[in-house]
């Protein structure tokens, strides 16, 4: 850090977490999870899952698509129809 600059940094005390608890049994199997984020944390995490879900939306879309009669190379054939 340079001279006079000065770094804001909270203490882990001062930061709101969200907490999730989750308790499962199936049988003698048992299972047992907790988790603890913040609120940047649980932003970022939706980011992910947002550009996750649309990329694969995109994925899915041009993978379906019917193409016009021609569009298709001349030594392609096609799997469907």
């Amino acid at each position: 850090m340079m001279a006079g600059q000065e770094r804001s940094l909270r203490s882990t005390s001062d930061v709101p977490m969200h907490t999730a608890v989750l308790r499962a049994r199936a049988g003698s199997a048992s299972l047992r999870a907790r988790v603890a984020i913040s609120t940047g944390g649980l932003l970022a995490v939706a980011g992910l899952v947002v550009g996750t879900v649309l990329s694969a939306a995109v994925v899915v879309a041009v993978a379906t698509r019917k193409l016009p009669r021609g569009a298709m190379p001349a030594r392609m054939k096609r799997s469907r129809w």
